[in-house]
């Protein structure tokens, strides 16, 4: 499963540089068409970042998962289908900025965009749901944080496109391309978990070093008294 996984983000990647076409230019005007067309660029580079990112927390997820059940296989199917459909509103968003950066159609091209990377989060909360239900899928080294911290992230991601979606239509467009922007950078800090947490036998083995340095005080004040 990872493998095909694998194939179609790469394809979804592809597709997304097959966006960037030469711009339409009269005799001494192609420096200017490149300028004009720089939404394609932003677009190209938001949803790289952002697929890119969606690879790397998904190659982290299965670092921890041991078997995958018919669950497991809908939900990352349900990943792949709003990855492979993120391509989609990249280009009607970078049309729509080209003709009017703040018009109503840059306006509703924003809204579709948070609409499939909030459906891409809501998979990944499908995801960690049901690896929070089916913890024998996971692998002895699956930290117990592993799916809250997961369930948290996807929740946060939801929340976040549909709040740059919704500013984006209500304000600006250029308000909900800083949250599409940003959010990726946040999935990238976070692909190991919200936080540090130091593991159990980590703690373990701290403790009974405090308890053995304690002990070699205490005899040695013992022999010193002696």
């Amino acid at each position: 499963m990872e493998a095909f996984s694998d194939a179609v983000m790469a394809i979804a990647i592809t597709i997304l540089a097959l966006e960037m076409r030469p711009p339409e230019h009269g005799p001494d005007r192609l420096f200017q068409a490149l300028l004009h067309q720089w939404p394609v660029y932003l677009g190209y580079l938001t949803s790289f970042g952002y697929i890119g990112v969606i690879w790397l927390n998904h190659h982290q997820a299965f670092t921890r998962i041991r078997t995958v059940d018919r669950g497991l296989h809908a939900a990352n199917l349900a990943l792949l289908l709003t990855t492979a459909a993120l391509a989609f509103p990249t280009a009607v968003l970078s049309e729509a900025l080209q003709e009017n950066f703040t018009g109503t159609d840059a306006r509703t091209a924003v809204a579709l965009y948070a609409l499939v990377a909030a459906a891409m989060c809501a998979s990944w909360l499908w995801i960690y749901t049901h690896l929070s239900r089916h913890r024998d899928l996971l692998t002895s080294r699956a930290e117990p944080h592993y799916h809250r911290h997961g369930r948290l992230r996807a929740a946060a991601g939801i929340a976040g496109y549909a709040l740059g979606g919704a500013l984006g239509w209500l304000f600006h467009p250029a308000v909900a391309l800083g949250v599409f922007a940003l959010l990726p950078v946040f999935y990238f800090a976070t692909s190991e978990g919200l936080r540090p947490e130091r593991p159990p036998v980590a703690r373990t083995e701290m403790m009974a070093a405090i308890s053995a340095s304690s002990a070699a005080r205490m005899y040695s004040r013992l022999f010193a008294a002696n």
